[in-house]
């Protein structure tokens, strides 16, 4: 299973930014994928996840603010981030609960 996070950057307060995740090896269609944040100096956190029927979960966190999709044919997954604050910095890693694979992450960074 490989997993990749793209589209990080820097953006100001208020500010908007998709993040994707390109999966491959696993049947993409069944599994849910989870979308994890680390800040600088703290766990890695679970902000987000959308099940294989399109079903999606947020933390309070980024609840409002958030969204998530996903392209099964294109094995893609995507976190549309709106309203975005200074505490969403961080490193954002996509991920199927169960499997042990990361990717390297995406970076964000939010300036006031």
């Amino acid at each position: 299973v490989q997993l990749q996070a793209s589209g990080g950057g820097t953006v100001q307060a208020g500010g908007s930014l998709r993040l994707s995740c390109k999966a491959s090896g696993i049947n993409f269609r069944i599994v849910t994928m989870d979308w994890y944040r680390q800040a600088p100096g703290k766990q890695r956190d679970l902000v987000a996840n959308i099940t294989s029927s399109g079903n999606t979960n947020f933390d309070d966190s980024v609840k409002g603010r958030f969204t998530l999709s996903r392209d099964n044919a294109r094995r893609m997954a995507y976190l549309q981030m709106n309203s975005l604050k200074p505490e969403d910095t961080g490193v954002y890693y996509c991920h199927f609960p169960g499997y042990n694979a990361w990717g390297q992450g995406t970076q964000l960074t939010v300036s006031s």
